[in-house]
C-alpha cells in the first residue's frame, strides 16, 4: 500500500485545550509520523505521514479532538509522502 501524506489545518477552539499532546499521543498509537503545532491564527496545523487506516483514523480523532475542544472545520490537503520523518513531533 505504502505511505500517504496529508497536511491538515484544524479550526474551532483547538488551542489551549492540550490538543497538540492528544494529537501526539494518537499520533503514537497509530504508528503516525510528522508533526503538530499551534498557529499565530489560533488553528493547530500538523503534517502527518503514515499507512492510509492510521491516517483515516488520526483524521477521524482530528475532527473531534480532545474532551474540550470544539472542532469546528478541519482542513485536509493530501500531499507527497517524502518519508523524511522517523516520530511524531510537538512543535
Amino acid at each position: 500500500m505504502g505511505i500517504k501524506r496529508y497536511h491538515l489545518l484544524v479550526n474551532g477552539r483547538v488551542q489551549g485545550v492540550s490538543y497538540r499532546m492528544a494529537a501526539w499521543e494518537q499520533a503514537q498509537r497509530l504508528d503516525v509520523t510528522g508533526w503538530v503545532r499551534n498557529r499565530a491564527d489560533g488553528r493547530v496545523e500538523m503534517l502527518i505521514e503514515g499507512e492510509t487506516a492510521s491516517l483515516n483514523a488520526l483524521i477521524a480523532w482530528a475532527k473531534q479532538g480532545p474532551r474540550f475542544a470544539n472542532v469546528a472545520k478541519v482542513d485536509i490537503t493530501e500531499k507527497p509522502a517524502t518519508g523524511e520523518f522517523t516520530d511524531f513531533e510537538i512543535h
